[in-house]
């Protein structure tokens, strides 16, 4: 059975579907939550799991330049937009999203899948290699915010760093939280490097709610982290650690893709932009992961 025909076969047993002619979205109701899911695209399948406050929204422009060449699969995360938690407000642990893009990728395909991970969607995507070996063939793991990877001197430093960045959002709201958190991971909030058309996605009501949950929980998770570095050596996922190519290297993010690849012994690969480059650079972002991705 071919991995194309495997998606179609499958989803609409495994959960509530709607389809247009470009793509499905459904429901699937998972312990303690229902997550939202979108497919859309042709050929193998590709997970991307995003980063911060990004739902299956935030890839809409990534995800045009890459649905001719793959089935693209994304997804809410629980706890954001259209993924409900049966206990609204409970932060939930790294492993648990880990087995949410687990069951999310049984059930839509028996076969081994792709996966993209940027920032904390790559820590999930780690967490998914260790706890669930060969369900993803190669995971590009860009720029994750694993504390754990790091020399113990620089993990305190950097997780003081993002219980601050809690505090600074707690007293001040996000806009006293934002230019903290860029400084943090190195994001240029000016856009000035983004690729020329591109249309900024607003700051509303439903992505303020998601920054909400990020920072108070998901920055929590990411502190309060178990990944074991030592057992990624073993994993049958190919990891392929990445970073931005105007992400400085002194900042957290960057340096725990530095130091995952020395790690793993591979090399590191250079995307375009920065540590939000799958939005800024959707382009040649998309260029990228279809050269890494040819040979699969």
């Amino acid at each position: 059975m071919s991995r194309t025909t495997t998606v179609a076969s499958t989803v609409a047993s495994a959960a509530v579907t709607t389809t247009t002619a470009t793509s499905t979205t459904g429901t699937l109701e998972v312990p303690g939550a229902s997550l939202h899911y979108r497919l859309q695209g042709s050929g193998p399948l590709l997970l991307i799991a995003q980063s911060g406050e990004g739902d299956a929204d935030r890839t809409v422009d990534l995800v045009s330049h890459l649905e001719d060449a793959f089935t693209v699969l994304t997804y809410d995360r629980r706890g954001l937009s259209r993924s409900r938690l049966a206990e609204p407000g409970r932060t939930t642990p790294l492993t648990e999203h880990a087995e949410d893009a687990h069951r999310l990728l049984a059930a839509v395909t028996d076969e081994p899948a792709l996966m993209l991970g940027c920032s904390l969607g790559a820590v999930i995507g780690l967490h998914l290699a260790v706890r669930h070996p060969g369900q993803v063939s190669t995971l590009i793991a860009h720029e994750p915010v694993a504390p754990r990877l790091l020399p113990a001197e620089l993990r305190e430093r950097h997780t003081e760093e993002l219980s601050g960045l809690q505090d600074t959002y707690r007293s001040g709201g996000l806009a006293a939280a934002f230019p903290e958190m860029a400084r943090v991971l190195g994001i240029d909030l000016s856009r000035r490097d983004a690729e020329p058309g591109l249309t900024p996605q607003p700051l509303d009501d439903r992505r303020r709610a998601n920054f909400d949950y990020f920072i108070e929980h998901d920055f929590a998770a990411i502190i309060e982290d178990t990944l074991d570095p030592a057992s990624l050596a073993g994993t049958r996922t190919r990891i392929l650690p990445a970073v931005g190519a105007t992400t400085p290297p002194e900042v957290f993010d960057h340096r725990c893709a530095t130091e995952l690849a020395q790690l793993l012994g591979t090399g590191i690969r250079t995307f375009p932009g920065g540590h939000n480059g799958n939005t800024a650079h959707p382009r040649a972002y998309a260029a990228e992961i279809r050269s890494l991705l040819a040979g699969r």
